[in-house]
């Protein structure tokens, strides 16, 4: 029986379990399949508070888990199928073990949708990115692309141009989904173009990015060209699949929280980009797991 179980080994799920476990609740983190979370994908890391020369994603992952670990926290290297959430303690089975507990901070984060075409997953790091607030630094005076039309790839897309050459935002339709404020600060950005009605087929190149290969929707003609870097914005999914029909959701998956992290059920809390679909920053969500932490201390001490 654990006082608290920790779904997730992110930086939301990382501090959860240092807070934690400075409040002696010994908690135990099941890190799921990636141990780190996306941050552990990131080559570098300049925007972490503390590291003026910046870090690698799994340098911060190591050292925020030697960190928990020095006041107690435990990790099980296992991945949650199932959760038991109707009464306490709660049961989750996973791969290799079940588990029981108090309560319960679920921090399984969300992944970036992928567009699924060939040399995308093979180029992830080496040009192929979803996050310009984390890689846009490397891509200076390049020419990128930008996958997407809603408010995120705009967003992005536009912060891009601090480094870029040239950003050409590619959107499978003729209009866009962004806010009409987004949209008109695109247009008058001297760097941004559109590829309207196209999609990605294949991301091209051997050890980076080099160029891709571009579908007309409505014509069918397909074609090469050269770019420098591919920032793909076509949502996220949030890793909520367990969850559903236990907890409550958006139309989106993302879990609907309190302004102190309570989810539905007395004793769940949920902390990062499991709920969080606007900042998606690490420092965003080690404060989120600040919070559930704290709260989840107030949960346990109230049934004593």
């Amino acid at each position: 029986m654990e006082n608290v179980i920790i779904l997730g080994s992110g930086p939301a799920g990382l501090t959860a379990a240092l807070y934690a476990a400075r409040a002696n609740l010994n908690p135990l983190i099941i890190t799921g399949p990636d141990l780190g979370g996306q941050i552990a994908t990131t080559t570098d890391v300049e925007n972490f508070p503390g590291f003026p020369e910046g870090l690698t994603g799994p340098e911060l992952t190591e050292f925020m888990q030697k960190q928990a670990e020095r006041f107690g926290s435990r990790l099980e290297f296992d991945t949650i199928t199932s959760v038991d959430l109707s009464k306490a303690p709660f049961t989750l089975t996973g791969n290799t073990a079940e588990y029981q507990a108090r309560s319960l901070i679920i921090a399984t984060g969300a992944s970036p949708r992928k567009m699924g075409v060939p040399g995308e997953k093979e180029l992830v790091g080496r040009g192929v990115s979803y996050c310009a607030t984390c890689d846009g630094f490397f891509f200076k005076n390049r020419e990128l692309m930008v996958v997407g039309g809603g408010d995120s790839a705009l967003q992005e897309g536009l912060f891009l141009t601090k480094f870029a050459s040239k950003v050409q935002i590619v959107h499978r339709r003729d209009s866009l989904r962004a806010g009409h404020v987004l949209q008109e600060r695109a247009r008058k950005n001297e760097k941004v173009s559109f590829i309207w009605n196209t999609v990605i087929t294949e991301v091209l190149g051997d050890k980076a990015v080099q160029a891709v290969r571009l579908k007309n929707v409505q014509t069918y003609e397909e074609y090469e060209k050269p770019v420098g870097g591919v920032f793909v914005y076509i949502g996220h999914l949030p890793n909520t699949d367990i969850f559903k029909g236990k907890l409550a959701m958006d139309e989106e998956g993302y879990l609907i929280v309190d302004g102190k992290l309570h989810t539905g059920v007395p004793g769940v809390f949920a902390a990062g980009e499991v709920h969080d679909k606007w900042f998606r920053q690490a420092i965003v969500s080690s404060g989120y797991g600040c919070m559930a932490a704290m709260e989840t201390e107030k949960y346990l001490a109230s049934l004593e």
